[in-house]
């Protein structure tokens, strides 16, 4: 039976050390980790303060393009779900510097009675650097979900722009179309006139109520197609199904675009955020392969134990339970050091692969600029007053008696033509350039709740500042 004194004893020991575990310790932080904390708090206070979503902006349709920007960004669950990612890649660095919870311990000596209590704590111990090197590993994982979620910010910021300047050429359309049918409204009446003066059949009325009858259909079919890019825009800004349909700008934006291909590309290779977060990738390969060549190195396990049963109390130290690891299977070793030299090899191959794809693509999408550019040039200054000025002459000659009904609606298609193909090359121009600004990904979207740089990058990786005029 155990006394009282005993008891008293064991409290003595017992009750501080439980209470000291209750209370509990902390580790010290790496700097990566320092850093990667503070990013995250500023980032916080804009994106999600006190863990919650901020007040959106109010979109009317006087809001500017910034406006519906910063609304997909706060809304737009892919965004949200590639912060919580990062945010819980931070919390990773923690638990990967921080040595294993320690064990309370406890053994009792009985023969016919109780001979020793002996309460203790023990804790393992990792070879000296192994927590750091984990510390990197998992400070250069999270650098690459960081870039991960600047990638999702642009991505959304891309699907913005797309919907936004596809519903207002699809407005455009319809507007020329309008113009093309009152056009042709006016030909119809002017046929009639040369009809009943007899100069011309009535087949030629006809001609331009067949034209304005298909006019009219293109038109309704362009009507009809607004609800599904209203829905689109409606899902870029990351708005429930539930939900109204956001208000649609009376005045649109235009994208202006002023550095030369060479900056650019320049530009997308030193800040794309892709590439960035395939480099912290190859980071981690390379602190996981210096973890692994650590495994040959053994781990310890030390304890303290008392014997409150004695007295005075026996107090045994850490030459007394402790336990050294003894790593003998060399194989497995071998195998998590060539698994982790094949996981960098994977990783340098992969950011090869993407700095190709992303020439190709900077490449296509340069082409397009360009040839969309000439092409606007070449309809505003060029075809367009001609078409114009040849559809006047047209209407001359056919008044004159010069030229019959079917060439005056041919000038009026060309014309029509023309109108509609600039708008065509403006929507080309408009989308290829937010292409460009996602495959760039260092011109951060107006507004955009998003840090410059992760935390623990080094100076000679830090992005460098590019014209964000429009991009």
């Amino acid at each position: 039976m155990i006394s009282v004194k005993v008891m008293r004893n064991s409290a003595v020991v017992a009750i501080p050390a439980l209470a000291l575990l209750l209370a509990g310790c902390k580790g010290i932080p790496t700097k990566a980790e320092k850093e990667a904390r503070r990013q995250a708090e500023a980032i916080a206070a804009g994106y999600r303060p006190h863990g919650a979503q901020p007040v959106l902006p109010v979109l009317t349709t006087d809001s500017s393009l910034s406006n519906y920007l910063a609304f997909a960004m706060l809304n737009q669950p892919q965004v949200e779900a590639s912060y919580y990612d990062w945010a819980a890649s931070v919390e990773r660095i923690t638990q990967a510097r921080s040595f294993p919870d320690p064990q309370l311990t406890f053994q009792m000596d009985i023969q016919s009675v109780v001979t020793s209590i002996m309460p203790g704590l023990m804790g393992n111990i990792p070879w000296p650097e192994k927590l750091r090197v984990g510390a990197a590993v998992a400070s250069a994982e999270s650098q690459a979900k960081f870039f991960a979620f600047q990638s999702a910010v642009l991505a959304s910021a891309f699907e913005v722009k797309r919907t936004y300047y596809q519903l207002y050429f699809l407005a455009e359309k319809i507007r020329v179309n309008q113009e093309t049918l009152q056009l042709l409204s006016d030909l119809e009446k002017l046929a009639r006139s040369q009809n009943e003066v007899a100069k011309v059949t009535l087949q030629d009325v006809l001609r331009a109520q067949i034209e304005q009858d298909r006019l009219s259909n293109e038109i309704a079919n362009l009507e009809d197609s607004r609800s599904s890019l209203v829905a689109q825009f409606k899902g870029a800004l990351g708005m429930k199904a539930e939900e109204p349909a956001p208000p649609i700008p009376r005045h649109f934006e235009s994208t202006v675009l002023e550095m030369t291909s060479d900056k650019l590309f320049a530009t997308a290779l030193a800040q794309n955020q892709r590439l960035k977060g395939m480099e912290a990738e190859v980071r981690a390969a390379e602190a996981s392969i210096i973890l692994a060549r650590k495994g040959r190195l053994p781990d310890f396990s030390l304890g303290f134990m008392a014997d409150v049963k004695m007295n005075p109390t026996l107090y045994r130290l850490p030459g007394g339970p402790g336990t050294l690891s003894l790593p003998i299977w060399r194989d497995k070793i071998a195998a998590q050091i060539a698994e982790a030299q094949a996981n960098k090899l994977s990783a340098e191959a992969r950011f090869s692969a993407e700095q190709i794809a992303l020439a190709v693509d900077f490449a296509e999408k340069s082409y397009l600029y360009r040839e969309a550019s000439r092409n606007l040039v070449l309809l505003r200054e060029q075809l367009l007053p001609k078409a114009g000025k040849s559809l006047e002459v047209a209407q001359s000659g056919y008044l004159a008696g010069q030229i019959d009904f079917f060439n005056l609606t041919d000038a009026e298609r060309t014309l029509l033509g023309f109108k509609l193909d600039e708008v065509e090359a403006s929507t080309q121009r408009e989308v290829v350039l937010a292409e460009l600004s996602l495959i760039i990904q260092g011109m951060s979207p107006s507004n955009a709740p998003m840090g410059s740089k992760p935390a623990g990058m080094t100076p000679s990786a830090t992005p460098r500042k590019g014209n964000q005029s429009g991009m």
